[in-house]
């Protein structure tokens, strides 16, 4: 028999794909406004391991000359960028829904077991609630990371102006430096995401659109402190519990 197991509510859904172009269009005009000016590499004495990024890079995304529409771009979406993550922020607390995202004693412990299973070392999936404990370390950095991107962003989009907070920061270049850090761990976090959302398969990422995921018999079980309800065929449809064939 078919089970629908409720994941994820509305709200979080809807602050999770609004925040997903949003961010996609900050590290794009972020891009085209570092190009003015790229100091960062890795460089081992005068021999360079790695810069951000070459001539061809740009050339090929015709990123030069493209400044000014990089900061208007940035400007605007920054503001998207800082309601949306208030309002998330609040929502969260609110809700109760921060009980599965911030990290207790034990996430360490299991994001190691995490890691064992999904490199074939380990193999029993390590219990959970909703958000294992490498989930749960992860989304609550990512969330720490947006703060720290918002309060450098401004140390350096009105260094003059907050002065204090340009200072507090290490100054302007240090946060140039940290804000660079934290776009590249963003792009990190998503190329992992990515990449775990396709492992999971299409039922987990279903559950990200619809709220529920439908288990199949034979499926790995669920924790079962998420409401499970059965389905049958002769069900009616409603919002909680839809009649699935």
């Amino acid at each position: 028999m078919k089970r629908i197991v409720h994941k994820h509510p509305l709200a979080i859904r809807w602050f999770h794909w609004i925040n997903f172009p949003v961010l996609f269009v900050m590290i794009w005009s972020g891009l085209l406004i570092y190009w003015a000016y790229d100091p960062y590499k890795i460089q081992i004495g005068d021999y360079v391991l790695l810069s951000f990024f070459p001539d061809s890079f740009y050339k090929a995304l015709k990123v030069p000359f493209r400044l000014a529409e990089g900061m208007a771009w940035h400007w605007v979406f920054m503001w998207v960028f800082i309601l949306n993550g208030i309002l998330y922020v609040a929502y969260t607390f609110i809700s109760g829904e921060w009980r599965h995202l911030v990290p207790d004693r034990n996430s360490f412990r299991e994001a190691g077991q995490v890691v064992l299973y999904d490199l074939g070392l380990r193999k029993t999936q390590p219990p959970f609630v909703k958000y294992n404990g490498a989930q749960k370390i992860a989304y609550f950095t990512v969330m720490l990371m947006g703060i720290g991107s918002v309060l450098t962003g401004f140390a350096i989009y009105k260094p003059v102006q907050i002065a204090w907070l340009t200072t507090l920061l290490g100054g302007y270049e240090a946060a140039r430096l940290e804000h660079f850090t934290l776009t590249v761990g963003f792009v990190l976090f998503f190329v992992v995401h990515v990449i775990q959302v396709a492992r999971a398969g299409w039922h987990n990422f279903q559950s990200m659109i619809t709220g529920f995921e439908v288990v199949k018999p034979g499926d790995p079980e669920r924790p079962a402190s998420q409401p499970v309800a059965p389905v049958h065929p002769s069900d009616s449809a409603s919002p909680t519990q839809p009649a699935l064939s």
